[in-house]
Formats: C-alpha cells, structure tokens, sequence
C-alpha cells in the first residue's frame, strides 16, 4: 500500500481541516507514493522510536505529537529533532502525525478516554464553528454515579496511573455522574465543563492556581500528558492494521518520572 492511501484513511476520520491553526498535523517526513509495509504507532518521535523503527523494518512512522512544528533552520545532527529526520531520511521512513486534527474528532483522543472510563452517549465538549461534531474535549454520563475517590481510582486504573499519580481536587458534590474529558493539556476548558453541568473534568498539564479555582466547584483529575493520550495509537491500529503490519511502539513512553521517597 502506497503511503497516501494510509494517510487517506486516517484523514478519513481525521481530516487535516480538523486540526488547530497553530498545529502541524499531517506528512511531516516522506515522500507520499512510496510503498510501506510495516508502521510503527506512537504517541512521541524520539530517537529510540526511531530506533526502533529501524530494528522492526518499519517504513513508516504514525505519531500523535508532531515531530516537527516549525520549520528546521538547519540539518545539523545537533538536537535530537534534527538527528529523527536525519535517520528517518536515511532510512527510507516516513513520519505522519494526526494532532489536534484526531483531538477533534468525536471518537478520536478524548472519545478513546469516555469509552474505555465507561462514559456513555459523550458529545463534544467545545464543538468547532458550524459543527457540533468536531472539536475539543467530550462529555457525557456514568451508567452509575461514584464518589469521588472511588471515580478517582477508576480513573487511576483504567489509565495504569501508578506509575504517574494523579492529582485531583474535590468539586461541589460528593459523587460523580456527569464527566467532561479532554485528553492532553485542557486546563483552559474547565469553565465550559461546569458551564455544561459536569461533576467531574478529566485533562491534563494543570497548573496550581488552576486546580485552586476548580475547587469545590468541580472534581478536576489532572493527569500525565502523555499518560492521557496514550490510547491514540489503539485508534492508529484499529485504522490501519487491516492494511499494513502495525506495532505499537515499546520506547514510547511519558519523558516524566515521578520521585517517590522511601521512608
């Protein structure tokens, strides 16, 4: 299959026309009738992604996170963005990102987190202009209502947070049945959750005096960035494993650490 057929699949859910206007979702490195047979899926392009790439045989590259935003000034070999396309070049592999262009499709990033949280009947949280169908963030309801350490563990465990804690801070009510998700950093949205009666916001990257203002208005799980969007490359695979051999990266992995104090 050539690459532009696989990029019509993924744009078939996840048109490039979705995406945010400072974004750069789409082909980042390749050329788009060369044949591939084998992607790897991914959240990041590091070095060892590209690593690993190279050791599965893999002539494409699928991330989430675009590898690159702006434009390269030189091709040195002395960041590890440069020494990515470089060996990616060198190597014969293509390198597409779907960003906020999957963000904002319904059963894309923050629809991957409803399903697998038990969320039902979600919707679009912060719908694009002219389409209640595409844009930011989901919400929708609980089958049961929880309390709210409880729907923090079922968070916790559902996204195998152990090993990057969650930080939460308690809303108004002491159960949660009506939850707003928006994978990666969504601090900004958590007006428009209460605004849309949510008990509870699920996203990412708060800073402190953010979580302070949610408190005792909203219950806030503020989760690992990458931790949050992991499911992506499910959504990648379901895509795409009918047509081409696929592997989820084993390199891809959050870049934070936790430090945990033995006492």
């Amino acid at each position: 299959m050539i690459l532009q057929d696989i990029i019509n699949i993924i744009e078939s859910v996840a048109p490039l026309s979705y995406q945010e206007d400072w974004d750069n979702s789409g082909l980042q490195v390749g050329n788009r009738n060369a044949e591939i047979k084998a992607a790897l899926l991914t959240v990041d392009v590091t070095e060892s992604v590209v690593n690993e790439a190279i050791l599965l045989g893999c002539d494409l590259i699928i991330s989430h996170h675009p590898l690159l935003f702006r434009g390269l000034k030189q091709l040195t070999g002395s960041t590890p963005q440069e020494r990515c396309v470089e060996q990616a070049i060198r190597h014969n592999i293509a390198i597409y990102s779907a960003h906020t262009s999957m963000d904002s499709y319904l059963h894309g990033v923050s629809g991957r987190m409803a399903e697998k949280l038990g969320v039902d009947n979600y919707r679009i949280l912060i719908p694009s202009a002219g389409d209640i169908q595409v844009g930011l963030g989901v919400i929708g309801e609980l089958q049961e209502a929880m309390d709210n350490e409880a729907f923090v563990a079922h968070v916790a465990n559902v996204f195998a947070a152990p090993s990057a804690p969650l930080r939460w801070v308690e809303g108004a009510k002491k159960t949660v049945k009506k939850v707003a998700i928006c994978g990666g950093a969504g601090a900004e949205f958590v007006e428009q959750a209460i605004a849309q009666g949510a008990d509870a916001y699920i996203s990412a990257d708060f800073k402190y005096h953010e979580l302070q203002s949610a408190y005792q208005r909203i219950t806030v799980v503020d989760m690992d960035h990458w931790v949050s969007e992991h499911f992506t490359r499910e959504i990648f695979e379901e895509l795409l494993s009918a047509h081409v051999t696929t592997y989820i990266a084993k390199t891809d992995d959050s870049p934070v650490r936790f430090w945990k104090q033995e006492y």
